[in-house]
């Protein structure tokens, strides 16, 4: 069941790129696949769990596959530098998380009444390692009505960097007014936040660097207890 004219109009997998957008986006705002199955229903879009589970995951694989496209691009010096952000005030901000990821350790035997054993999972701490790029004022605000650009991984510190650096190279960041890179104390991301500098070609002049007002006032908070 290939249907090359279908795959021109961006239909994959029997599905269109809007339904696929849709279904993806829903299970991301959702805390779980049932609950975004369910709110596809109530709008009129009666699915599987499993065609929600299958979709999402594959888009996810998609534009990680994507991704490391540009990054490719990007160390053969191929791709080139944008304009979005030219003359604008920037923010550059990064961030290490914690998320708990499950890990099966014991599959299940049998179904329903028939079932022998049940699952069993391991949860494990990682980190994930986040970027946020985004305009604001004079007075550091959002702008409003402005796109945030988000994005984020499970690699290295080195790796968070380079990537960090793809996308201010991508939005023309080396034609901003002003970068702000915005962060909490983690030596990991001062220390190479210099190397970023050079390796978009910011100019030094434009380049400001701020402590998270949050991290900031707990330390605060820590100091004055």
């Amino acid at each position: 069941g290939l249907y090359p004219e279908l795959a021109v109009f961006g239909f994959h997998q029997g599905q269109s790129a809007g339904l696929t957008s849709r279904v993806a986006r829903q299970s991301t705002l959702m805390p779980s696949f049932e609950l975004a199955r369910q709110e596809l229903a109530r709008g009129g879009l009666k699915l599987n769990i499993k065609v929600v589970h299958r979709s999402t995951h594959r888009l996810g694989q998609q534009l990680l596959i994507a991704r490391r496209r540009d990054l490719e691009r990007y160390r053969d010096g191929q791709m080139p530098a944008g304009t979005q952000l030219a003359g604008k005030r920037i923010v550059a901000q990064v961030d290490g998380g914690r998320i708990r990821l499950r890990k099966v350790t014991r599959k299940q035997k049998g179904k329903g009444k028939a079932r022998k054993q049940k699952r069993r999972y391991q949860g494990q701490w990682r980190e994930p390692k986040l970027l946020t790029i985004y305009e604001i004022d004079a007075k550091g605000q959002m702008v409003r009505q402005s796109r945030a650009r988000i994005d984020g991984t499970f690699a290295g510190p080195d790796e968070m960097m380079e990537l960090l650096a793809m996308h201010l190279h991508r939005l023309g960041a080396a034609q901003a007014e002003v970068v702000v890179f915005v962060s909490d104390g983690a030596p990991w991301i001062w220390d190479r936040l210099p190397w970023v500098v050079q390796r978009v070609g910011l100019d030094s002049k434009k380049v400001a660097y701020a402590l998270d007002w949050c991290h900031a006032l707990h330390h605060v908070g820590l100091a004055l207890a």
